[in-house]
């Protein structure tokens, strides 16, 4: 077996670096100065791989009691997950500051600038449809409706809407970590006109979509590249996980006022080790420029604090006649009481939604958490901080995965709405526009500011607590496939 390198774990009983380990240990970093006992649970969690989700919702309700305790756990965590990741260099085993400071072969920079017209009106794809101007309003009121997206989502796309000259974001220079993610905005931003550095991983055919994408809108991407001959395709992109030191110095030479965006995504654990990196990369910078404005997709797949409408939303739904009222308590009882409870109790200021799927696993949801920590704790230090709840939306990484997929295909069914990708990466899109033009104040407790502009596809307001459902909507959507 071929040893570890690059961004990796670090050892724990003896020479193996489990990641269950590592995420114990973390999360009771997290928890230890603001709820102890927590703090001990999660250190003797005994299986973490099936046992996580307490946890995770734990980092949530302890941070509840008030706004320092939520930036303690944050910070904290923050703290934990530094100090414990190491990257290996050969031989060398350093930490992430410590990596950072290496030398490395310098990268260039190729620009490819589009040929395109700068659009400055916002269009939504849906459904096979561009919505604009008053069908996109009418989307969005029905939206708002039925529960898919919190209102203040709304209110932030009509006032891009209104303000259609935002959509020109030329004044910044905005770095895409996960520069061909699906979920990313990368698309809409050269659509708009705007500079973006792309990072991603050095591959042939992750650069031809994105250069060919350059070129047929009106913005530019700016990629590191190899010195050599070849085409720039074959010479494009860096190794976040290997190529740290490279990155670290070809990033700090950018000038402008500087946009920070983490949509890297991997499978398994190593999306941890990705989002490290990045975490990693993003708190350098912004210490070398005094101030970057960061940016983040939160998975509507995780456990949040909700505001009281949403809790009456979901309450009225649960208490109104519907078509498994019937059969809800037959299932309570045969079930043992797990399947269709109740979404929130009555009265609930805030409600805490608990959406973690368990077949996602424990390193997507710290690879996720860690970002919302960052979020957090930039935000408390007086940076512009734009992080949003994305939609549950068919990407890749759902559809290849059968229980995610049958679920998805079920969802509709509960008052769920699943998103298609274009969609969804320019709501976001739209909504980070948003943030840049108009930086939200700081609210009064964290976890507000991370349920601001929601759009989380319905979990949020459904009746039902979405794992006490996940079992039905899978067998739903495995029989509607099947028709």
């Amino acid at each position: 077996m071929q040893a570890p390198s690059g961004v990796v774990f670090p050892r724990s009983a003896g020479d193996t670096r489990s990641t269950s380990a590592f995420g114990r240990a973390v999360v009771a970093d997290a928890l230890r100065g603001a709820d102890p006992v927590g703090a001990r649970a999660a250190e003797h969690e005994a299986n973490w791989r099936a046992n996580y989700l307490v946890h995770f919702r734990r980092l949530v309700e302890a941070g509840l009691t008030s706004a320092d305790a939520a930036r303690q756990i944050a910070a904290d965590g923050l703290a934990s997950l530094h100090e414990r990741m190491r990257v290996v260099t050969g031989d060398e085993e350093t930490s992430l500051a410590a990596a950072l400071d290496h030398s490395a072969e310098p990268l260039e920079t190729a620009v490819v600038s589009g040929e395109g017209t700068p659009e400055r009106e916002l269009v939504l794809p849906y459904r096979g449809q561009r919505l604009q101007g008053d069908d996109l309003a009418r989307q969005l009121d029905t939206w708002v409706r039925s529960g898919v997206i919190e209102p203040s989502c709304a209110e932030a796309i009509r006032t891009v809407m209104a303000n259609p000259d935002w959509l020109d974001l030329s004044d910044l220079q905005i770095v895409i970590f996960g520069a061909g993610a699906e979920m990313g905005p990368v698309r809409s931003l050269l659509r708009w006109g705007g500079d973006v550095t792309a990072v991603d991983l050095p591959r042939p055919g992750i650069w031809n979509g994105l250069i060919e994408t350059a070129r047929r809108y009106a913005g530019r991407l700016h990629l590191p590249v190899r010195t050599g001959d070849g085409k720039l395709e074959d010479r494009a992109g860096a190794d976040l996980l290997h190529e740290l030191p490279a990155l670290a110095g070809w990033l700090s030479r950018l000038d402008g006022p500087l946009v920070l965006g983490n949509y890297a995504y991997a499978d398994g654990a190593t999306h941890v080790r990705v989002a490290m990196a990045v975490d990693a990369l993003t708190d350098r910078l912004a210490r070398e420029r005094g101030e970057a404005t960061l940016s983040f997709l939160a998975t509507p797949t995780d456990v949040f604090a909700v505001p009281a409408d949403a809790v009456e939303h979901s309450v009225h739904a649960y208490e109104k006649r519907s078509k498994l009222s019937m059969i809800r308590r037959p299932l309570k009882i045969v079930s043992g009481g797990r399947m269709l409870q109740r979404n929130y109790a009555p009265g609930a200021d805030p409600g805490i939604c608990d959406s973690l799927v368990p077949q996602q696993g424990p390193n997507y949801a710290l690879a996720k958490r860690l970002q919302r920590w960052r979020a957090t704790t930039a935000h408390a230090h007086g940076a512009t901080v734009s992080l949003n709840v994305a939609p549950p939306t068919r990407t890749r990484s759902v559809t290849k995965n059968r229980a995610l997929s049958a679920v998805y295909a079920g969802a509709h069914r509960f008052g769920v709405e699943v998103f298609e990708p274009g969609t969804a990466n320019t709501l976001m899109a739209a909504l980070l526009v948003h943030d840049l033009r108009r930086p939200a104040q700081p609210r009064e407790h964290p976890w507000l500011d991370e349920a601001a502009q929601a759009a989380h596809g319905g979990l949020w307001r459904i009746a039902y607590a979405p794992r006490s459902a996940l079992g039905l909507a899978g067998i739903v959507g495995l029989t509607g496939a099947r028709t």
